[in-house]
């Protein structure tokens, strides 16, 4: 699971995370009303409109819950005691993955 932000995107929909995430709408309502990481702003309409860096948290969450099977009062407990070092480990694997995405092309190319 992976997520491209736009340089040029301040928001996205729900839907659009959730289609990213490639799970249900209600589960990232349900996890924006889990997370006190989570603040999206909502529209007019009362839509939630997600920022980059709340996409960010719910790459962190996801990882967290899903890849790694925390519990949600694990991963909140986790999220509050060492959030900057978290996101910090969470970034170097995102990173790596790419990194190791690019070689297998390249190798395949080969």
């Amino acid at each position: 699971m992976h997520i491209e932000l736009s340089k040029d995107k301040r928001y996205y929909s729900i839907g659009e995370v959730a289609k990213a995430f490639d799970v249900n709408a209600s589960l990232i309502r349900f996890w924006d009303n889990e997370f006190d990481i989570l603040k999206p702003k909502k529209n007019a309409k009362g839509n939630r409109m997600f920022t980059p860096e709340d996409v960010t948290n719910l790459q962190l969450i996801y990882h967290l819950v899903k890849e790694r099977g925390f519990t949600l009062e694990g991963a909140k407990t986790h999220l509050k005691e060492g959030q900057k070092k978290t996101l910090d480990k969470f970034e170097i694997i995102r990173k790596l993955e790419t990194i190791r995405t690019q070689l297998t092309n390249i190798k395949n190319q080969l």
